[in-house]
């Protein structure tokens, strides 16, 4: 299986800032330089078009950072979807631990909004993690696994459809980082959950996500479960996130 290495630009970018990390993306030639690797962006909704043209005929993939879980209707603010895909978008982040704290989202919401994606022919990139209140008392497992049975309990065969991203939530933004040894152990009980659920999710792609950086990168990628990352800041330099990928593949 090959990696995936996802940028979540989160609220940043300009029209004209987003070009020039694009275009840095693209004169990487990944496709080449990182050819057991596959590349995404998940990109505020109003950049979507923008990226959609940008990538055209590309090698690299996009998508949104979250997707409602309603087809339509007057639901102001939110967006479907359909309309996601409308731009060609592949993939919709769904259940980031930002989300979830500061919008409130539970675990049968973010199921909700996975199962919407899959409806409309989107892969949720499904992120679950702990904060390290949690982690200190020991309840890492219990946390990660009521975030993934919620959506487990949805989804049933589509289970096998999904991308899961680690990032535990003391690790995001922080600087700190889990060590290789955490997160495999982390990503090795997920994968357990999942193919205890659906023998055939064990082809979902495992990320890990939180502060990864050029320089952590290829010992997180070396472990047996981590199948990839989700990258927040880093994916914001064109160097950077490249150099990501390539420690990738």
């Amino acid at each position: 299986m090959k990696k995936l290495v996802v940028g979540n630009w989160k609220m940043h970018g300009s029209r004209a800032s987003n070009g020039e990390l694009l275009q840095g993306l693209i004169d990487a030639n990944l496709a080449q330089s990182a050819p057991n690797a596959d590349v995404a962006v998940c990109v505020p909704f109003v950049y979507l078009a923008d990226v959609a043209s940008k990538l055209s005929g590309q090698s690299i993939a996009f998508g949104s950072q979250d997707v409602s879980a309603h087809k339509q209707g007057a639901y102001t603010g939110e967006v479907a979807g359909s309309m996601i895909r409308e731009f060609g978008a592949k993939f919709a982040i769904v259940g980031h631990s930002e989300r979830r704290s500061y919008h409130g989202e539970s675990s049968q919401l973010v199921a909700d909004k996975a199962k919407a994606a899959l409806a409309e022919g989107l892969t949720p990139i499904v992120c679950v993690g702990e904060t390290l209140a949690q982690r200190e008392a020991n309840q890492t497992e219990a946390v990660v696994a009521e975030q993934l049975q919620a959506v487990i309990a949805a989804l049933g065969a589509q289970l096998a459809d999904i991308v899961v991203a680690y990032e535990p939530v003391w690790a995001i933004g922080t600087g700190k980082t889990a060590s290789p040894e955490q997160a495999q152990a982390v990503h090795a009980f997920l994968r357990a959950q999942l193919v205890g659920a659906l023998p055939a999710a064990a082809r979902v792609p495992l990320l890990y996500g939180g502060s990864v950086k050029p320089d952590n990168a290829a010992e997180l990628f070396a472990q047996a479960d981590i199948d990839g990352g989700l990258i927040g800041g880093a994916s914001l330099k064109a160097a950077d996130f490249v150099a990501i990928a390539r420690a990738a593949a």
